[in-house]
């Protein structure tokens, strides 16, 4: 048995169908109701951009003052290198006179006391190029006491050592010198006794001569001193790092990870040693938060190739969705004010609402409108719901403005579900202008972020580390789409210095 009407259910009939009636006849003559329509949104894709990892040779001058340099010869060096005091039997030779017949010794020979020492200056250091050249006076005082047992002079002389060293380092980065010395005496130390002239020099040059061989073999020791290898591990250490880009929209960091640390010798200036390397490493560019530092590997023995100076990254530059959506919005608003009218279907009524942009497969856009249409003067439905597009971004190499193409309705739209607000979206000028609005010009963001990078990068200190960074190219290639907006990576290039400078010096 069929049920019939259930009034303890759904109470009297008279009271609910009058209202139900008088609904519809109001939404039949005014047009007011909606009838449902657009299209499934196509897949979201969340994938985060990414960016090649590149190789950059970081160029990384290890310094010392000369000063600093001099400081430590002077103070390993004696100032007395050596001292004599000795007799010697013929400081004065016998002095013979010739009588024809004979030779009449008138002077016998005469014996006397040497004493004297050679002391040195202050150590003066100088060069160019990878030549590290130290001057270095010396002053002779000696004395011939009781010549004969009667007379005593002094002679003073003086001499210039002078040592040229040719830099360089061991596979342990210990410094190595090869030590070219030679001395000439500008003021030759002699005395005149008795009308005789007794000369120094040989018996100066005889002691003066294992001075300079034991300074050839203790200035790569004294050069040690000056800890340059430590510096140099504190630095390739201090390298493992990752360097702020710029702290906002978006945030992003160039990770450094070095790989060979060449040797590119000393370089000699007029107050510094500077050991000059180049350091290979891995430069990436990251997105969001800053990322974990490498670990840092132990200091590397030198290495005899690395690449063409220069550093190399990415500078990521950022329209969010969010900054199109509006304009989107604007754009067919002011499209539908001036009148929309649709091939085989006349002037439409168009309301346009809500608009949403993401990335979704194939390197697309996702474009959906929230919108309502109808037929002017149609007392029929009006046909609302969200309508998804899809649309392929792109720009001209070096190019700051990008554009769309493809502008299509997303999915499958047969004739039997194909309504009049999919028949809005398909006309040329709606697309026209969605195309229009998705233009967009990031040449203000573009030079924005640069002078940020360049600001941001251009000289920081790390510890008792200085790095400093020039951008002296940049070349922007294709757009990328992600989850977190439209990218324009931008390809820089320059150069990288790490200088030691330890706090409170110069």
């Amino acid at each position: 048995m069929s049920k019939g009407f259930d009034k303890r259910r759904h109470g009297n009939p008279a009271r609910w169908a009058l209202p139900v009636g008088i609904g519809v006849v109001l939404c039949l003559s005014s047009g007011a109701c909606s009838r449902g329509g657009g299209n499934a949104a196509p897949p979201r894709e969340d994938h985060p951009v990414s960016f090649p990892r590149q190789t950059s040779t970081i160029v990384v001058p290890v310094t010392a003052s000369l000063s600093s340099v001099a400081a430590v010869l002077d103070a390993e060096l004696p100032r007395r290198l050596w001292t004599i005091d000795e007799r010697k039997p013929d400081c004065v030779a016998a002095k013979r006179v010739d009588l024809g017949i004979a030779k009449l010794k008138v002077l016998p020979k005469l014996g006397c006391r040497i004493v004297g020492q050679v002391t040195r200056g202050r150590v003066r250091l100088s060069g160019r190029g990878n030549e590290l050249v130290i001057t270095l006076p010396v002053n002779a005082t000696i004395s011939a006491r009781k010549v004969g047992g009667i007379a005593s002079e002094t002679a003073t002389g003086a001499a210039t050592v002078r040592a040229v060293a040719h830099l360089s380092v061991a596979s342990d980065w210990s410094p190595r010198a090869k030590v070219d010395i030679d001395y000439d005496w500008t003021t030759p130390p002699g005395i005149d006794i008795l009308g005789q002239r007794i000369e120094f020099v040989g018996m100066a040059d005889k002691r003066l001569q294992p001075v300079i061989v034991d300074l050839e073999r203790t200035l790569p020791r004294e050069l040690a001193k000056l800890k340059l290898r430590d510096q140099l591990a504190v630095a390739w250490r201090q390298g493992f790092t990752s360097v702020a880009l710029n702290r906002d929209n978006p945030p992003a960091w160039m990770r450094l990870e070095p790989r060979r640390l060449g040797f590119g010798g000393y370089r000699v200036t007029s107050d510094r040693i500077e050991m000059v390397l180049a350091a290979d490493a891995i430069t990436e560019t990251f997105i969001g938060p800053r990322p974990a530092d490498p670990a840092p590997a132990p200091l590397p023995p030198p290495s005899r190739h690395v690449g063409t100076r220069g550093l190399h990254f990415f500078i990521p530059v950022l329209a969010d969705y969010a900054q199109l959506e509006p304009v989107i919005g604007r754009a067919l608003r002011k499209l539908a004010a001036k009148g929309i009218t649709l091939p085989g279907v006349g002037p439409v009524d168009a309301e346009f609402g809500r608009v949403t942009v993401f990335a979704t497969t194939g390197d697309h856009l996702a474009v959906g409108v929230q919108a309502k249409v109808r037929k002017r003067g149609s007392t029929t439905f009006a046909t609302k719901g969200t309508v998804w597009l899809t649309a392929i971004p792109y720009n001209d190499r070096d190019s700051q403005v990008v554009r769309v193409r493809d502008v299509r309705i997303a999915g499958d739209t047969d004739s039997g579900v194909a309504n009049l607000l999919l028949t809005l979206f398909g006309d040329s000028g709606v697309q026209d202008s969605v195309r229009q609005a998705l233009t967009h010009d990031f040449g203000k963001d573009f030079a924005r972020l640069l002078g940020d990078v360049r600001q941001e990068i251009g000289q920081r200190r790390e510890g008792d580390f200085v790095f400093f960074t020039t951008i002296d190219r940049v070349r922007n290639g294709g757009i990328v789409v992600t989850g977190d907006g439209l990218f324009l990576p931008v390809d820089a290039s320059g150069t990288a210095t790490i200088a030691y400078r330890p706090r409170g010096k110069s």
